[in-house]
């Protein structure tokens, strides 16, 4: 398995990071499997595991926690703060409140006393990044966290979390970990440029587009029920999103058939093309998962089939803008978007 240093920080990671969403009640609830699995994927020589404490409320911190009992020393060990743990608003956010209380939760979960990596899962806009970046800084100088990092952050508030880390003599964010495959190429445009230019690490999470690359989802009806029907924004394939990720994919299947490659194993080595790519997040639910992409570690895409599927996919394009899985408040919130009004209705209209 091939190493690469993480953002600048000396860390040496493996280019395949074990996700470990997929542990617990949301993938496999078998804790077993869970641990075999975590070991198989060590032996393999992957030794960066990445978790977070919403993946099923903390169990697959506490399954990688049993897998890594007297082999923490060997692991690079990464997990997330931010979702909310609770019906509390305060059990959440990027809060100093909340991150101190919730980052001893991870510890206490994981069996260890640091992280190597702490991430901020996602932006708080009701927390300023300055409040977020200072307690991060005391966490680190407390020895309970080696390196900071954000999670699907867009390309300016990178730029502002390292711009006040400066001014503010904070621990600065070492890397970002933004969505990114084939079929989701919109961090191309921004993120990853600036991930490099501040010299950060890219940890880049669902490689197979939520299992549209995995080689399941052929044709229309291959897609529809279950996820088309509770996550139809992603999956539904009359929408015109999902239609054009269906069409990708048939064009994507025939080029890895002529290219003598598994799908899958089209869809990682093109992420891990990319020179701003650190390592990539693989999340299986079963040790045949795992063993099938194990299989495609040593893959390498030629110029040539790389070009092909910029034909396929032109760079720094969403196929499906949900699949960019963070939207900014004002794109929600349409009061941030319209003036208050303090005049009666239609005063506007009256001539002067």
């Amino acid at each position: 398995m091939k190493r690469r240093i993480l953002g600048g920080t000396g860390i040496s990671v493996s280019q395949y990071a074990l996700g470990a969403m997929m542990f617990g009640a949301i993938g496999n609830t078998d804790h077993d499997e869970g641990v075999r699995i975590i070991h198989r994927a060590l032996e393999a020589g992957i030794n960066f595991v990445d978790t977070a404490d919403i993946y099923s409320d903390g169990e697959s911190e506490e399954i990688v926690g049993k897998a890594l009992k007297g082999r923490r020393d060997d692991v690079v060990l990464a997990t997330k703060g931010h979702g909310s743990m609770g019906p509390d608003a305060n059990h959440g956010g990027n809060s100093r409140r909340w991150l101190v209380r919730e980052l001893e939760n991870s510890l206490r979960r994981l069996g260890t006393d640091h992280v190597d990596l702490y991430q901020v899962h996602r932006p708080d806009p009701n927390t300023d990044i300055d409040e977020t970046l200072g307690v991060l800084s005391d966490l680190v100088r407390a020895g309970k966290v080696r390196a900071i990092g954000s999670s699907t952050f867009p390309a300016e508030q990178i730029v502002e979390a390292q711009w006040v880390a400066e001014r503010r003599g904070h621990v600065r964010f070492r890397t970002e970990q933004p969505p990114y495959s084939i079929l989701a190429r919109g961090v191309e445009a921004a993120v990853l440029p600036t991930a490099q230019k501040y010299g950060m690490g890219v940890l880049t999470w669902g490689p197979l587009s939520a299992g549209w690359l995995s080689g399941r989802y052929t044709r229309a009806e291959d897609v529809t029920g279950g996820r088309a029907t509770t996550e139809a924004h992603k999956f539904d394939p009359s929408l015109p999103g999902n239609a054009r990720k269906l069409a990708a994919v048939g064009e994507l299947a025939e080029l890895a058939a002529e290219a003598g490659l598994p799908l899958p194993h089209l869809a990682v080595g093109f992420v891990l093309a990319h020179p701003a790519v650190t390592a990539v997040i693989t999340g299986p639910r079963t040790m045949g998962q795992l063993e099938s992409l194990l299989t495609g570690a040593d893959t390498v895409l030629p110029a040539d089939v790389l070009d092909r599927i910029d034909e396929i996919v032109p760079p720094g394009t969403d196929l499906n803008r949900a699949d960019s899985y963070y939207s900014p408040p004002a794109l929600a919130d349409s009061s941030l978007r319209r003036r208050a009004h303090t005049a009666p209705v239609g005063s506007a209209l009256r001539p002067a």
